[in-house]
């Protein structure tokens, strides 16, 4: 399909020529063919005008969950990749929390071959080990072969300190990038919320930041003794942010990402016992998210996620220690973000990332391939149970406000739009 994109406001601090330029943007043949003032394109040309259409590189999420195989009741892979266009994002890492867990590189090939071109591309995270149990290597260098950007044992942490050395050390023969996710479980236990003043209030097991920032202490540790890449995902604590810039100070070759529901909200919301608001790092203090907030700004934290997880509603609604870890958020990360943090840095946050995962960035100019978030960043907007176009509804933004919404995104020759 070839595509017109008409008075596009481009965003792309990058690019000083075109960076808040109006212009018309010809896509033929998935390529950005023109750009220019007033563009004429063929008449096999769909035109699309949008009001106050604006466009941006295409956004990467690096944690996002689905279902397929195993769990398509929460969410299959084809409408969860239409979900995340319709929502911005181009490209998104797909998290190894499916049954059977992707830790062979035919489960790899499967993942891609299932979600390609039914809306954003899919770059799966591998399994760290074999079925997850955190036991024994995964094939991760078949993996990687196959298209696997990293290895993960999803919200389950390397417990074992050598199996994650020798992680490391291996990893370095193919330049493979290693996942660890921060939590001592010795210490949070059987926790379900921050502790502090709410989880005594309301009587909830607390999982303190002790267990966060003990683990990454330990993994910054080995990290420094085996060499290696090491990505640390979900950062929820200010301790957590002053221990990763400490390690970039030191040279470490390590990163990390927030989840957007720790940018937004803090744990007073527990109040009410809602299970949306259960999610693993659980929401911490208004300190926290302060800390956070200027991680990003300053570069320590290197990109944001929106965590987005999927759960049966029979998962949810149970007594809150009983329920399960988890909420969506791509379809509500641009107004959320944009009423944070402003548009243009929304979008530097929502563009970053993807070097890290040696995932091509393309940019907006013409004989380059079309890799593009269309959004308008002005106005109110309502994240209700309409808007959700996920199979599962466990979302902790519902009756929140957000500033902007997304149409969608232009991916090589195909436009995923929701205008109404």
């Amino acid at each position: 399909m070839n595509i017109l994109l008409k008075s596009a406001k481009i965003l792309d601090e990058e690019n000083k020529g075109l960076h808040k330029k109006v212009r018309d943007i010809w896509i033929k043949d998935g390529l950005i063919e023109k750009i220019g003032v007033s563009v004429k394109p063929d008449s096999r040309t769909k035109i699309i005008e949008l009001p106050n259409l604006h466009v941006s590189k295409g956004w990467l999420d690096s944690s996002v969950s689905f279902g397929e195989p195993g769990y398509e009741e929460r969410e299959t892979l084809a409408n969860g990749v239409r979900v995340a266009a319709l929502s911005g994002f181009t490209d998104i890492l797909l998290n190894p929390n499916t049954n059977p867990i992707p830790d062979s590189s035919g489960d790899i090939v499967f993942l891609k071959k299932t979600a390609a071109q039914k809306g954003a591309r899919v770059h799966p995270l591998g399994s760290l080990t074999t079925a997850g149990k955190g036991t024994d290597l995964a094939e991760l260098y078949d993996m990687k072969n196959s298209g696997a950007v990293a290895f993960y044992d999803f919200k389950r942490p390397v417990s074992n300190s050598n199996l994650l050395k020798i992680a490391l050390q291996y990893a370095q023969g193919f330049n493979g990038l290693v996942f660890s996710f921060p939590l001592d479980i010795s210490i949070a236990g059987h926790g379900s919320v921050n502790e502090g003043n709410i989880s005594t209030k309301l009587g909830l097991g607390g999982i303190p930041a002790l267990a966060e920032e003990i683990q990454i202490s330990r993994d910054l540790f080995i990290l420094e003794y085996a060499g290696g890449k090491l990505h640390i995902p979900t950062i929820s604590t200010a301790g957590a942010v002053s221990l990763i810039a400490n390690a970039k100070k030191r040279g470490l070759n390590v990163s990390c990402s927030v989840a957007m529901h720790n940018l937004f909200f803090t744990d007073d919301v527990l109040e009410e016992y809602d299970t949306n608001y259960k999610v693993m790092p659980p929401l911490r203090t208004s300190k926290d998210r302060e800390a956070l907030r200027k991680g990003l700004r300053s570069g320590v934290i290197d990109m944001i996620t929106t965590d987005h997880l999927p759960i049966d509603i029979e998962e949810k609604r149970i007594e809150f220690d009983r329920a399960a870890f988890g909420s969506l958020g791509l379809e509500s990360a641009f107004g959320i973000l944009n009423s944070i943090f402003g548009t243009d840095l929304a979008i530097q946050l929502l563009t970053k990332g993807k070097e890290r995962f040696n995932i091509p960035s393309v940019n907006i100019k013409e004989g380059e391939p079309a890799c593009l978030s269309l959004f308008n960043p002005e106005g109110e907007y309502l994240n209700n149970k309409e808007s959700i176009k996920s199979t599962s509804k466990n979302s902790m933004y519902l009756g929140k406000k957000g500033k902007g919404r997304t149409y969608g995104a232009v991916i090589d020759d195909q436009i995923f739009t929701n205008p109404e």
